[in-house]
């Protein structure tokens, strides 16, 4: 089944196949592997399914260790670190026939009364996302990238379809859109610059890890402004830093993420983490 043929609330649909551990859909996409925030936005889930709904996930970090292939589910397990009487501990492992494609850590917490404080604003030089040049894949996820300078973009991003309303289905959806955002900045520092349309001709990227700081409950069925700025490239590998507001400026979440990012030469191959467009 193609991406584009796949509603997202179906992609959080897990199947239970014994104790702690789910089964869910793997989609086509149109690049040969699966897509990140994809399998990120399926391990949360799956460690949602062993916490309290009183726990609300905080924050997740994740390795990205094969790509994934949409011609076979991707199994889920979960190990229950920790409950404690504030925070939740799960760490999930998500498998195919290759082996493991990816190892998340995820933290929960109860709501607790304290000091709202924001210190991030979002860029107010933004034309919207009507007017702006979709620079997406299509299918599930809407990207519009609206301003690219050396070292950083900022992109108008949302998933298709309407918000659950479940709190930790819309926090999938926030973990789904932080995967489309980090790459285009570490690009936008290369000192090689090609059209859009070479890019995959060019160069050979992936991500190698990602973490998500979830600070205010929203989902990603809305316009989402991402502006996210590259902090260094060397050795093939590039670090993004991102800030994600809501349409009223409301910071919901930052994004760091390190990028696998190779010129394509002579011989060049691949070392089985999957390329993506991005």
């Amino acid at each position: 089944m193609r991406i584009d043929q796949v509603g997202f609330g179906q992609l959080m649909e897990l199947e239970e196949h014994g104790a702690d551990t789910y089964v869910a859909l793997a989609p086509e996409y149109p690049w040969a592997r699966l897509f990140g925030g994809q399998v990120v936005a399926q391990a949360l889930r799956a460690a949602q399914r062993t916490v309290d709904p009183d726990y609300a996930v905080h924050s997740l970090h994740a390795y990205f260790i094969r790509g994934g292939t949409h011609r076979e589910p991707v199994r889920f397990e979960v190990d229950r670190i920790r409950n404690g009487r504030s925070f939740a501990t799960r760490r999930v492992v998500a498998r195919q026939s290759t082996g493991a494609i990816l190892n998340l850590s995820a933290s929960f917490q109860i709501s607790e009364p304290e000091a709202d404080v924001q210190s991030m604003s979002a860029p107010s030089d933004v034309p919207p996302p009507d007017g702006v040049e979709d620079t997406g894949w299509g299918g599930l996820l809407v990207r519009r990238t609206a301003i690219k300078d050396f070292g950083r973009t900022v992109t108008w991003v949302r998933v298709e379809g309407s918000p659950s309303d479940d709190p930790a289905i819309d926090a999938c959806s926030l973990a789904f859109v932080s995967d489309s955002v980090p790459t285009g900045a570490v690009r936008a520092a290369h000192p090689v610059q090609v059209p859009r349309s070479d890019i995959r001709q060019t160069f050979m990227g992936a991500s190698l890890d990602h973490i998500v700081y979830f600070h205010r409950p929203s989902h990603g069925h809305q316009w989402l402004l991402a502006d996210v700025r590259c902090h260094g490239l060397v050795g093939g590998r590039g670090v993004s830093v991102g800030n994600m507001f809501d349409p009223d400026g409301v910071h919901i979440m930052t994004i760091v993420q390190e990028v696998l990012l190779r010129e394509k030469r002579h011989g060049g191959g691949s070392d089985g983490l999957g390329g993506k467009e991005a």
